[in-house]
């Protein structure tokens, strides 16, 4: 006798078994409001106000800039490209960060007190002058006890592949920038974005125009600038390196181009190539990376570290500064990808046994730190 069908028990459906949730707890797990509960709303509203300051920094500093054209051309004697290199390269390393430097760079461009070729000196002088902090920051791993050869290499690697690369990218950089090849490529809504910025920051900036003097709004704009790069750190996640990973991320830093492209994605997200190349000194201390294996991963951070220079200026909706930043980040890769194609066994040795060369004794440790501030200071006084 065959039995009936709807008279055998059924099976409960997967998703009704014990323990399993309701499918609508599911999809409310899965869905959007899952998604925004996961959201650091902290963070975010820290990247808005770090942004609003950026832009605010960059319009006070474009106000103050014509007012202190007496200081920088008369008092720092700022005349000639080779002026401007120091110039920058000191300041850079006064308040060991290289953007805020760049973009007064463009500041003092945008108001007439330096010249085109002054303003790509200057910011290339940010750039060689941005890469001290993770020498500082080794010297600081050093009076804490740990050896001086491990301290300071990471810095003084971040010293030497800066200066090697911008130096060569300058000599690239000047020709082609008198020659006008990069002029016709420029940010196409520049004025769109200028007439809201106008908008939204012109009363913020004429109120603090109407009770302060012109020439301090330059340096109210170079402390928002810090202060909102600051909070641009703040707001990045904080990142972990777990044992289980340790193997996959060896056999990772072995490849150049590896490195390469992780170094420019980790200072396009962070803008700054202080921060990211500081991370490589407890990197470096802990064992996780070699100090061989990081030469790419500076190249990529001194390429994409211009990203916030870029904007800046897009800000100032000045097309000749644009192509001023468009031809460091062009000359810069170039170098960048010529070594990397190229010779880069040779010329990773040439670093490696230069750091080995410094940190060998007191002496040579000395020369060097001599060298890095005189050869600003004796360019800024030619």
């Amino acid at each position: 006798m065959t039995e009936d069908p709807s008279s055998l028990p059924v099976d409960p459906p997967e998703s009704l078994e014990a323990g399993a949730p309701e499918p609508e707890v599911l999809a409310d797990n899965t869905g959007l409001s899952h998604v925004l509960r996961r959201v650091r709303w902290d963070k975010v509203g820290l990247f808005i106000v770090s942004l609003f300051l950026f832009i605010l920094a960059i319009n006070l500093m474009k106000e103050g800039a014509r007012a202190l054209a007496p200081l920088v051309r008369d008092v720092f004697d700022v005349n000639t490209p080779a002026n401007a290199l120091g110039f920058g390269w000191l300041f850079a390393y006064l308040i060991l960060s290289g953007s805020p430097v760049a973009a007064a760079a463009l500041a003092f461009f945008d108001a007439g007190v330096i010249t085109q070729m002054e303003t790509f000196t200057m910011i290339t002088g940010s750039r060689l002058g941005a890469s001290f902090i993770v020498l500082f920051i080794g010297f600081i791993y050093v009076i804490r006890g740990r050896d001086r050869s491990s301290g300071l290499s990471m810095g003084l690697l971040a010293l030497l592949v800066a200066g090697t690369t911008h130096l060569a990218g300058l000599v690239l950089g000047v020709p082609l920038l008198q020659s006008g090849v990069l002029d016709g490529i420029q940010f196409g809504s520049g004025a769109a974005l200028t007439s809201v910025v106008d908008v939204l920051f012109g009363p913020v900036t004429a109120f603090f125009r109407s009770f302060l003097p012109e020439w301090s709004l330059f340096i109210v704009g170079m402390v928002v600038i810090m202060g909102s790069f600051s909070l641009f750190d703040r707001c990045l996640p904080q990142m972990s390196i777990k044992e289980s990973q340790v193997g996959r991320v060896s056999r990772m830093v072995y490849r150049p181009w590896v490195m390469f492209l992780l170094g420019a994605g980790v200072t396009m997200i962070s803008m700054s190539v202080s921060v990211s190349l500081s991370i490589l000194v407890p990197l470096s201390n802990r064992g996780f990376v070699r100090r061989e294996n990081v030469i790419p991963y500076i190249m990529g951070a001194n390429i994409t570290t211009f990203i916030d220079t870029l904007l800046a200026a897009v800000l100032l909706s000045n097309h000749a500064a644009f192509t001023v930043v468009l031809v460091e980040m062009f000359t810069i890769a170039l170098v960048s990808g010529i070594i990397l194609l190229t010779f880069y066994r040779r010329y990773e040795h040439a670093m490696l046994v230069s750091v080995s060369w410094i940190t060998q004794n007191s002496r040579n440790l000395a020369f060097f730190m001599i060298a890095i501030f005189a050869i600003p200071i004796i360019l800024l006084l030619v």
